[in-house]
C-alpha cells in the first residue's frame, strides 16, 4: 500500500505539471464549456488506458526496438499539438454580437483527447521507464500489478483533468463569446499549446 501511495503521488505530480492535456482541456473549457471538456476528458482517459494496457502486455516495448518508431511518435505528437494550437488560435475574431462558436462534435472531441495521449512520447516514457519501477518483475502477478498501476494513474489523471475542465468552464461566463477577452485568453492558451509542443519535442529527443 505504501508503494501504491507513492505511485499515486508521483502520478499526481506528473499530471499537475503543465503539459498538452492541461493546456488543451483549459482551452476547451473556456471556449466551449463543461460538456465539451468532459467529453474530451473521456478521450484522454481512453488514450492513457489503452497505452497502459499495451505497455502491460509488452506491445509498447516495440517502440524501443523498431527503428524510427520512437522518432515517428515524437514528431507525430509534436505536430499534432501544433495543429491543435493553430486551431485554438484561429477561432473567431472579436465580435460581441456574434453567436457562440459551435463546439466540435463528440466524436471529434473523443478522438482529439485520445490522439493527444497516444501520440505523446511523454506518456510512453512514463509507462516504459517510471511505472515498471513500482512493480515486482519477479512476481507471478506482474501483469495484474502493472494493470493496477495503470488504473491508478488513469484515475489520478482523470480527476486532475475533470478539475481543470470544471475550473476553466466556470470562468467561461466572464468571457463574451467572440469578445476581446475570450479571444485574448484563447490565443494565450494557443501559444501555450505551441510552446508545450516544442518543449515536448525537444525534451524527448534521444
Amino acid at each position: 500500500m505504501e508503494r501504491l501511495a507513492e505511485f499515486a503521488l508521483l502520478a499526481l505530480i506528473v499530471e499537475l505539471t503543465p503539459g498538452p492535456n492541461m493546456a488543451y482541456l483549459a482551452t476547451l473549457g473556456i471556449a466551449h464549456g463543461r460538456r465539451a471538456g468532459f467529453t474530451a476528458v473521456l478521450g484522454v482517459a481512453t488514450g492513457l488506458l489503452v497505452y497502459g494496457v499495451l505497455t502491460a502486455l509488452g506491445f509498447s516495448a516495440l517502440i524501443e526496438t523498431i527503428p524510427g518508431a520512437y522518432e515517428a511518435l515524437r514528431w507525430g505528437g509534436s505536430l499534432y499539438m501544433l495543429w491543435l494550437a493553430v486551431e485554438a488560435w484561429r477561432g473567431e475574431g472579436p465580435a460581441p454580437d456574434r453567436a457562440p462558436r459551435a463546439p466540435p462534435g463528440d466524436r471529434t472531441l473523443l478522438w482529439r483527447g485520445f490522439a493527444i495521449n497516444v501520440l505523446n512520447p511523454k506518456a510512453a516514457i512514463f509507462y516504459l521507464a517510471i511505472l515498471p519501477q513500482f512493480a515486482d518483475p519477479a512476481s507471478d502477478h506482474l501483469l495484474a500489478q502493472t494493470l493496477a498501476l495503470v488504473a491508478i494513474y488513469v484515475a489520478v489523471a482523470t480527476v486532475v483533468h475533470l478539475t481543470i475542465v470544471a475550473a476553466s468552464s466556470a470562468l467561461a461566463p466572464w468571457f463574451t463569446p467572440g469578445g476581446t477577452r475570450e479571444l485574448a485568453v484563447r490565443r494565450a492558451l494557443a501559444v501555450a499549446l505551441a510552446l508545450i509542443a516544442i518543449w515536448m519535442f525537444l525534451s524527448t529527443r534521444r
